[in-house]
Formats: C-alpha cells, structure tokens, sequence
C-alpha cells in the first residue's frame, strides 16, 4: 500500500510498521479553520467508515448462527467508504494509531461523483 508522508501511521495489517504516535499529534497537523468561520466548529456530524455490503433473503438471516461467515461485496484492499451525515466524503484505508483504529483517507470524492452515485 502506498504511503503519505505526511500522515505516517501503520497500517493494520503491518504491525512491524506501526508508529508511536497519537491521534492529538495527527491531529496538530491539520489546518485551521479561518476566524470567519470559526462558528461551524460546534456544528455535530455523524462519521461513518462502511467496509462492506451484501443482499441476504430473510430465510438466510434466520439461518445465521455465530462464527458462520457472510460474503461480502468488496475484496480485500479495496478502500474503505467514509461518510459523513450519510453522504460519501472519502475513501480510505484502516490504520492503527496506540491500539486504535483510524482511516488513512486516500480519495476525497468529488461532489459530482457523490451525485452520480445517489442516482
């Protein structure tokens, strides 16, 4: 997987390449928001990260017992779907940050394409 130089955390399936930093170091980095617009800071948004997708007919939900594997629709490596307020923002890969997950974002999705794929 390709790296950002300029957000270098590990990837979850590297563990030799995990790096000691925080989320409140990653999140020094980030640019600030201009004075005049200083009050949207407060303004709450739902972030969702969505792995996969499947159809199943109710029989088979009824079926499903623990350890039993649903397939999924994405394959392995194919980046994650960021949302926010329902609406798709970003795709991304998992990262580990101290233990925790976090997103790598790798594509911020154009409003045209977000539109085109509401329809």
């Amino acid at each position: 997987m390709a790296r950002d130089d300029r957000l270098d955390v590990g990837v979850l399936d590297d563990d030799a390449d995990r790096q000691d930093r925080s989320f409140e170091e990653i999140e020094e980095q980030r640019p600030q928001i201009p004075p005049e617009l200083d009050f949207i800071r407060d303004i709450p948004m739902r972030v969702s990260v969505e792995l996969a997708r499947t159809n199943i007919l109710v029989k088979d939900l009824i079926r499903l017992s623990s350890n039993q594997v649903m397939e999924m629709d994405k394959l392995v490596g194919e980046p994650l779907e960021i949302f926010i307020n329902d609406q798709l923002v970003a795709r991304g890969e998992v990262v580990v940050i101290n233990d925790k997950f976090g997103i790598r974002l790798t594509d911020i999705v154009s409003p045209l394409e977000n539109t085109a794929q509401q329809r």
